[in-house]
């Protein structure tokens, strides 16, 4: 299957720069992965209009022979600007490394040291195989901060780093070589200039009226009068309603320092076939003895319980349906409802995350053939190529995510 092939900005010593990117695609029996180049040398631009320019009216080069390839002449200036997911910061990765281990410096980091790995493996670069080579915290990134608490996950952290400090300039020097710009058409990249001008003048009117249109709600919410807050929402924990193959069910979920928590403990959740059910179990046995107790408004729901005043109620946005949405990703992206989808991936990334299991953030990577479908349906970009059929991989990874959060469900 062909994937994409991708703008992505690369941070060098030259500076940002962009270029492209074709992640791993199999064509008769093999897998490929390239850059833009040629030969021993990594084709760069300073800007989206100088690659626009080159591809426009480039003659042979390492992506001629993608079979995606003939669709990327066609692509316009702001249709090659990298976005933010695609953004390498190869220079700041010491400082990254100095950073303590957290959701968000090791996504960042592994983001990074995953394109690094990309890049010495098409360019057949050994220092970097040697420098990524030289710590087990490089090859355990993608497994997330997990992989980095406790001592030894603490020593695998100060041991990467240090070779970090000791031997990233191999590293830059090594990509830094390869690095050039080829020689470019004059008209073409005045054209392309004007071009992306253009673009950006446009996106400069656009958020000037943003910001007008932000100003006249702000306006509006001032005078509104508050809207009253019900009972769940002041405690900050939501009743949510799960519609899968096991039958439709009922629990409880909230955030905690943005880590989810759910009714229930050891990776099961506690579920119940009616509100009623749920109500008459938070009376009783489920006072205590669960993730949820450990929150502080918890005894509020308690209380509420037991003298037979609460309320479960479930909005849509709490609502989760996983039926269909295998068959529908079967007939591909067009089939399938996003906002489905994006609330499923919410539910199954959630209880994974609370259950302290990464298989889910695995499939999930832009590096897998599921990841590429999902973020496909989620966050359409008219950059990106669509996924090509069949879908059975797909399918068969998605089943497999839903079939282990139903796994998880205690039905009561």
């Amino acid at each position: 299957m062909a994937q994409d092939i991708v703008p992505i900005r690369l941070g060098l010593t030259q500076g940002d720069l962009v270029t492209l990117w074709a992640p791993v695609w199999r064509e008769d029996g093999e897998e490929w992965e390239a850059f833009l180049g040629h030969g021993e040398d990594l084709y760069v631009f300073s800007d989206a209009a100088e690659l626009a320019a080159f591809v426009r009216t480039a003659g042979e080069h390492d992506l001629t022979d993608h079979p995606a390839w003939h669709l990327v002449p066609q692509l316009s200036v702001d249709e090659l600007i990298p976005d933010d997911n695609h953004t390498y910061d190869l220079v700041g990765v010491p400082e990254m490394a100095a950073e303590d281990p957290d959701t968000w410096s090791v996504g960042e980091l592994a983001d990074v040291i995953a394109m690094v790995r990309s890049l010495g493996d098409v360019c057949e670069l050994d220092t970097v195989s040697e420098v990524l080579g030289a710590a087990d915290g490089f090859a355990l990134l993608d497994r997330g901060v997990t992989a980095f608490t406790g001592h030894e996950g603490e020593q695998l952290w100060n041991d990467m780093s240090a070779v970090i400090v000791e031997r990233w300039d191999e590293v830059i020097d090594a990509i830094d070589e390869l690095a050039t710009t080829p020689d470019l058409d004059k008209a073409a990249v005045a054209r392309a200039k004007a071009e992306l001008a253009a673009v950006q003048a446009a996106d400069a009117a656009a958020d000037d009226l943003d910001e007008q249109d932000e100003d006249v709600q702000t306006a509006e919410e001032d005078e509104a009068p508050a809207r009253p807050v019900g009972f769940w929402e002041r405690i900050g924990i939501d009743p949510i309603q799960i519609i899968s193959s096991a039958g439709e069910h009922y629990t409880l979920r909230c955030y905690l320092d943005d880590e989810p928590l759910f009714l229930g403990g050891d990776g099961t959740v506690e579920v119940f076939r009616s509100p009623r059910a749920l109500a008459k179990y938070l009376s009783g046995d489920g006072a205590t003895g669960h993730d949820l107790a450990e929150v502080s408004t918890w005894p509020d729901v308690v209380e509420k319980a037991t003298s037979g005043e609460l309320k479960i109620t479930v909005g849509p946005e709490n609502t989760y349906v996983l039926t269909g949405l295998a068959d529908d990703l079967h007939d591909g992206p067009a089939a399938v409802d996003p906002n489905q989808l994006e609330l499923a991936v919410e539910l199954i990334t959630d209880a994974a995350e609370w259950a302290g299991d990464d298989s889910v953030a695995e499939a999930l990577l832009l590096s897998e053939s599921l990841g590429w479908l999902v973020s496909f349906v989620l966050r359409p970009d008219p950059t990106r190529l669509a996924p090509s059929p069949p879908y059975n991989t797909e399918v068969a990874a998605w089943q497999q995510l839903v079939n282990g959060l139903v796994d998880r469900l205690h039905v009561n």
